[in-house]
């Protein structure tokens, strides 16, 4: 019989930190968010702009991390049999963070030996390694670095079943993750439930993301022989599959630059996807028939590839990412109807195939034989007796209670009870009154009597949004707190207008005049931007996000000088961070200011929250020399000037995270 337990580790970790009080009121920044739909099919195309969301709201970005890591304990939940040993992460979305075959000592996925958030997720904070469960929208999910409600559960048969699950605030869904392994399993049965317990259609989104060990061996296969190539340049081309361009993609680490690959299977037998060595053996990954999509993550080869690697799981670490979402891409939203539930079955485990084949010139064989050591390790009518299995006990009572998640679900459940609607069924999925907290205190008084609590100096703790709120704002008793909620309720509705009329209500308050300075950006106006985040700042010196925000403000308004003397001044109580520091170079670097450019660069500008895709550091380098260059040649440079330039004095390799050339 399987084990469950909880238990502590110990590993380096950089903690999250608090979350950004600043509310997200710009579109969201991930890289796959605005693709050109030419060249796609119709279905595709209308996928790709079905669902779109204008901001992260109603999350707050966490983006309070550095890069100083010190030994802590980590909870974690352990799932075993004789098979298989799987760890899960319970404060950091449920990620399956190991996956280990025991009877052969291997470690089947890419298991990061510390936690280091960095700017990839759709909140900021991101770590590398495991199983990710994306939900919401397209990016990596709201909720990667959260803890999740885990509880314990038995089926009738006497498994043990250990279960996550939590309310989805972006789209307002509950998702239910159900893992067991049976007796002697050589797989991970996973039981993904995605419901919507409201009468309309909502845009869905899943991936399950899997990083796993890359190496010059290690192949990738799927059942497809073409695929949809996204290389970062906003754009899908279909491309026949294993070559590309010479190169042989399904072997990562051949890649040259970072790329995602969205096979076709559309028409294959049975999904799946693996990662198979040169003895054919490796993490394999199978499905029922609605989880259709599957795709191929390599960073490529290149210096920036590989410095992308070291920052997020050190040296020695490379890995590359397959994954199985419900779309042929992760660019696409599907259309959920209301009132309905979605699941489905996941596998994984090591499969052994033959290596000569998945090695072989010949594709087709390498499909074949791949497929072959996937239906002996787990036939695909294993997979639906367990869908039909999970989803008959998928409402059962939890007997324990393993962790305890966010008040979101239990506050949605006031919410409806309030308003008369009916309420989410939670017998197996509890949203108990007690995990409500200081973030739904605000939200409590509200659906009470009607009135928002003021905040006084503070920051309000947290948002609501949308449909099922707005409406509540607008009938709340009015005040300062209710007008600036109204505002960013507004603003997330796409009724800008209306949001800057409530803020300019909401009096001389950091929140509102941050706000009002962030409207002001958006509609091109820099030099009011700039006035009102000063203004902002001033009465909210110490908080380290609105001094970023002021900065860049002033930069964006040609007032390099003026933005060095905020972080003068910033600098004078907290020491500045390597954002910060970053900020400051350019602001020097823009006021002429070479000799501290130089000092800065000197130094190590790589910010802990720099994101997946910026170019920020390689671009302060070169321009940094083209100035140097300019002040040398008392003259404008010409672009042979600048390949000179860029020939002499390369990015150094702590500062290349270039993506592609």
């Amino acid at each position: 019989m399987a084990e469950l337990r909880t238990e502590q580790v110990t590993m380096p970790v950089a903690a999250v930190g608090a979350p950004n009080p600043l509310p997200p009121l710009r579109a969201t920044r991930d890289v796959h968010a605005e693709i050109d739909t030419s060249g796609v099919d119709e279905e595709m195309a209308r996928n790709l702009r079905y669902g779109r969301v204008p901001t992260v709201l109603p999350y707050l970005l966490q983006d309070g991390y550095t890069r100083d890591r010190v030994e802590a304990p980590v909870k974690v939940a352990v799932l075993e049999n004789d098979v298989l040993r799987a760890t899960f992460l319970l404060d950091h979305g449920g990620r399956l963070a190991s996956l280990v075959h025991r009877p052969s000592g291997r470690e089947l996925l890419h298991r990061n030996r510390m936690l280091q958030p960095a700017n990839l997720a759709l909140r900021n904070a991101w770590f590398a390694g495991g199983v990710e469960w994306n939900l919401g929208t397209t990016g990596h999910t709201a909720l990667t670095c959260s803890p999740l409600h885990t509880v314990r559960l038995t089926t009738p048969t006497g498994q043990p079943v250990l279960r996550m699950y939590e309310f989805e605030r972006m789209r307002e869904l509950v998702y239910v993750l159900d893992f067991w392994l049976p007796d002697d399993s050589p797989v991970l049965m996973v039981h993904v439930r995605v419901v919507n317990h409201d009468p309309v259609e909502k845009p869905a989104y899943w991936w399950s993301n899997i990083a796993v060990p890359e190496a010059e061996d290690v192949r990738v296969v799927a059942p497809a022989d073409s695929a949809y190539h996204f290389g970062y340049g906003r754009r899908l081309e279909p491309v026949g599959i294993p070559v590309v361009d010479g190169t042989d993609v399904t072997y990562p680490a051949r890649a040259r630059h970072a790329a995602d690959y969205f096979f076709d299977a559309r028409a294959a037998r049975r999904p799946f996807i693996a990662a198979l060595d040169a003895e054919g053996r490796g993490l394999a990954h199978t499905s029922t028939h609605r989880l259709m999509g599957r795709k191929l993550f390599v960073w490529g080869r290149g210096p920036g590839g590989r410095r992308w690697q070291e920052f997020l799981s050190g040296p020695d670490s490379a890995y590359c990412e397959i994954q199985a979402g419900l779309a042929r891409t992760q660019a696409e939203h599907l259309p959920m109807p209301g009132n309905t539930s979605w699941s489905w079955v996941e596998a994984y485990g090591m499969a052994e195939a033959d290596p000569a084949a998945v090695h072989g010139a010949d594709w087709a064989g390498a499909r074949s034989a791949t497929e072959a050591a996937v239906d002996a390790l787990v036939p695909a009518a294993v997979l639906e007796d367990a869908l039909r299995d999970a989803d008959a006990w998928a409402d059962h009572a939890p007997s324990e209670v393993l962790h305890v998640g966010s008040g979101w679900g239990a506050l949605e459940q006031r919410r409806r009870a309030v308003l008369g609607a009916p309420l989410m069924p939670a017998v197996g999925t509890p949203f108990d009154e007690a995990t409500l907290g200081d973030e739904q205190g605000p939200w409590m008084r509200l659906l009470a009597d009607g009135h928002l609590t003021e905040a006084g100096s503070s920051a309000p703790a947290s948002y609501v949004v949308g449909p099922s709120w707005l409406p509540l704002l607008e009938a709340a008793a009015d005040s300062p707190t209710a007008w600036l909620h109204r505002g960013v309720a507004r603003w997330h509705d796409g009724s800008r207008k209306e949001a800057r009329a409530a803020w300019e209500r909401a009096g001389e308050t950091p929140w509102a005049l941050r706000n009002l300075a962030v409207a002001d950006a958006v509609d091109g106006d820099a030099a009011a931007s700039a006035d009102r985040m000063v203004a902002a700042y001033r009465l909210a010196p110490d908080l380290r996000a609105l001094a970023l925000e002021t900065v860049r403000a002033l930069r964006s308004a040609d007032r390099p000088a003026d933005a060095l003397a905020i972080l003068g001044e910033y600098s004078a109580r907290t020491p500045l961070d390597a954002r910060l520091r970053l900020e400051q170079a350019w602001a020097a670097l823009e006021a002429g200011d070479l000799d501290l450019v130089e000092r800065l660069l000197e130094e190590d500008l790589a910010p802990a929250d720099l994101r997946e895709g910026e170019l920020s550091l390689g671009q302060l380098w070169f321009a940094y020399q083209d100035a140097r260059a300019e002040r040398r040649l008392g003259r404008a440079l010409t672009d042979a000037d600048r390949d000179a330039v860029r020939r002499e004095y390369p990015v150094p390799a702590r500062y290349d995270f270039a993506m592609s050339d």
